[in-house]
């Protein structure tokens, strides 16, 4: 497979700005923890094997747990999780899929029992951010190279 375009190449102040939110994201108050959460589940359930590849090894590196990545495309059913996990990926399943449903009030008031406004806002954020990296690596198909 070829990458179809280089979109950092071609539009680089719309990477830039990208970027930027990443490198917010980065000092917010969420935890290492749920930033990985957030961006493997979206990554799986956009399809991206470039996202999924570079999130599951940043999230072993911060302390992450093999089993809980291997568990979390099954989350719902899985004990590995915690309640407040499990509404902070109830909230990235809904977002990544704004299309089906939206995000239902039942899911936003369980995110609420666990997160203050401001980091539900800082959780919209980064659901928003690793889906737009989604979307440029599926539609370019970018990938690692085997090393």
């Amino acid at each position: 497979m070829e990458q179809r375009l280089n979109i950092q190449q071609l539009e680089p102040n719309a990477y830039k700005a990208i970027l930027e939110i990443s490198k917010y994201l980065e000092t917010t108050s969420l935890s290492k923890t749920s930033k990985n959460l957030i961006k493997i589940r979206s990554s799986q359930i956009n399809g991206c094997a470039y996202c999924i590849e570079i999130h599951t090894t940043e999230a072993l590196k911060n302390g992450e747990k093999q089993n809980r990545i291997f568990a979390l495309s099954a989350w719902k059913e899985s004990p590995l999780f915690s309640e407040k996990e499990k509404a902070l990926l109830a909230v990235t399943d809904e977002i990544t899929q704004i299309s089906n449903n939206g995000l239902t009030e039942e899911t936003f008031q369980k995110l609420k029992s666990y997160f203050n406004d401001n980091e539900i806002a800082q959780i919209i954020i980064q659901i928003g951010e690793i889906n737009i990296w989604n979307r440029i690596a599926v539609s370019t198909q970018m990938f690692h190279q085997p090393s």
